[in-house]
């Protein structure tokens, strides 16, 4: 086991060395953890150690849920005491604090075709403290952010950072018989290949290699299924795509730009993180083994929300956001008094509230099947199930594969991350536990074959296990 760092504050270290000339590993190193928020101590060490900048740090993020809301209640100035930092976090809302302290500015979102959370293409926000409630909030109006209350208007954020979010979507590449040469694949795909890597010396990359990109990349402004949030990462329903994609080319101009943009967002000599979660390969929806049909029906109808008009007026759009907080509310509080008791005489008193006559079946549904409901744990999965559901697709072998090739791909025509971050997320079963090994060795043995010599560090296999 590595010997702990010391602690520090995220901005006891001089401001200058932001500027300075980041170190460069021997072995660009991996660290795979169980639950995704557990990264961010290796991240903080890297930034710690000068292997990355303090500031304005890039990040490619390969996962099926966003991961990019906000601990609600946490004061947006717990960022400066990282240890405080790291015990509020979860796994669904470590990348926001980050972005407020100032060391990340751009986040790229790549998402398989099931998980449409939030709306394709380019995102530009910002990320501050909120003056009426000192907490981290965001300007961005996308309903993955509205419905979990976290908008505020611009003039509202102090401490203000930027943040540029691309969500693409990235589509498998069709799997191909092991005896043919891999040239077969696509007409030329290896030339082209060949050319994307010699034009990392000269930081550009050539016209045809963003062609090959677009086989497996979704174009910004493609269709796209329910978004939702999540207090547990993120979820939409899968979407009817087909799950399978050759190279052909997309019609002329159809996410070209789009796709030129997230190929020229790092620069060759740009250090960045390079995170994956290997749920990005095969993804479950956990709850839907613990609650039946019936219980997730009154569940989405307890936590629906109800999308805003377009057209809505500043006014209008803030009252949106604190009816949906008044909501969450409610609910939150509801199931803390059924944790201390879950008489008939409670539930009927929260049954007289606006909205909350589902409960009494929820709870009467759920006390004919356990002894002791969890409460906690049904607030929980119904944060999960306000309008649509957490992504939920078991990738077949030919599936994982065909990700495995696409993601290939696309790394091979980035330059090389300066680290790379990996959760495995099995023990809350968003991965499928009997595929999370051999998604982590295909993944590894892709490392090694684009990075030569990588620095493994498995640190799952020393946390102890934890409930995320």
């Amino acid at each position: 086991m590595q010997k702990p760092q010391p602690v520090f504050n995220t901005y006891s270290i001089e401001m200058n060395s932001a500027q300075a000339s980041v170190r460069v590993y021997k072995d660009i190193p991996v660290w795979i953890v169980e639950d995704h928020h557990d990264v961010l101590p290796h991240i903080y060490r890297a930034i710690g150690s000068r292997h990355l900048p303090m500031k304005n740090i890039k990040m490619v993020h390969l996962d099926s849920h966003p991961d990019l809301l906000i601990p609600v209640n946490m004061p947006a100035d717990t960022v400066f005491d990282k240890e405080a930092l790291f015990s509020e976090l979860s796994i669904e809302n470590w990348i926001m604090p980050v972005v407020y302290a100032g060391h990340l500015s751009n986040v790229m979102w790549l998402h398989p075709y099931w998980a449409q959370q939030i709306t394709e293409g380019e995102h530009n926000m910002f990320v501050g403290k909120d003056s009426s409630t000192t907490t981290i909030r965001v300007t961005s109006k996308d309903d993955y952010f509205l419905s979990d209350g976290l908008y505020v208007p611009q003039d509202q954020l102090e401490n203000k950072k930027s943040l540029k979010l691309n969500v693409i979507t990235v589509n498998p590449v069709e799997s191909k018989p092991k005896q043919e040469d891999k040239s077969a694949e696509c007409p030329a795909k290896r030339s082209k290949l060949d050319s994307a890597s010699a034009a990392k010396d000269t930081g550009s990359l050539p016209r045809e290699s963003v062609a090959d990109v677009d086989c497996h990349l979704e174009p910004a402004g493609g269709s796209r299924s329910t978004a939702s949030s999540t207090s547990n990462g993120g979820k939409a329903k899968p979407s009817d795509k087909s799950s399978t994609c050759c190279c052909s080319k997309t019609e002329p101009g159809s996410g070209t730009d789009d796709i030129k943009t997230m190929l020229s967002i790092i620069d060759q000599t740009d250090p960045y993180i390079l995170d994956i979660d290997l749920d990005f390969f095969s993804c479950k929806n956990p709850f839907k083994e613990m609650y039946t049909q019936e219980e997730y029906n009154l569940m989405q109808e307890l936590y629906s929300f109800h999308k805003p008009a377009e057209d809505l007026d500043e006014e209008e759009l803030q009252d949106c956001v604190e009816k949906r907080v008044r909501q969450l509310e409610d609910l939150e509080a509801a199931f803390a008094d059924f944790v201390e008791d879950d008489s008939e005489e409670t539930l009927n008193r929260w049954a007289a509230n606006p909205g909350m006559k589902t409960l009494v079946k929820l709870v009467h549904s759920l006390q004919s099947r356990m002894e002791s409901p969890d409460y906690e744990m049904v607030h929980q999965a119904g944060l999960t199930c306000d309008y649509s559901e957490l992504p939920h697709h078991i990738s077949t072998e030919e599936e994982i594969d065909g990700l495995m090739e696409a993601v290939n791909i696309l790394l091979k025509s980035l330059p090389k991350p300066t680290l790379v971050t990996m959760s495995r997320s099995s023990m809350d079963d968003y991965c499928p536990t009997e595929q999370v090994n051999s998604i982590q060795n295909r993944v590894l043995g892709m490392l090694k074959s684009l990075y030569g010599s990588i620095d493994i560090h498995k640190e799952y296999e020393t946390q102890p296990d934890s409930s995320s």
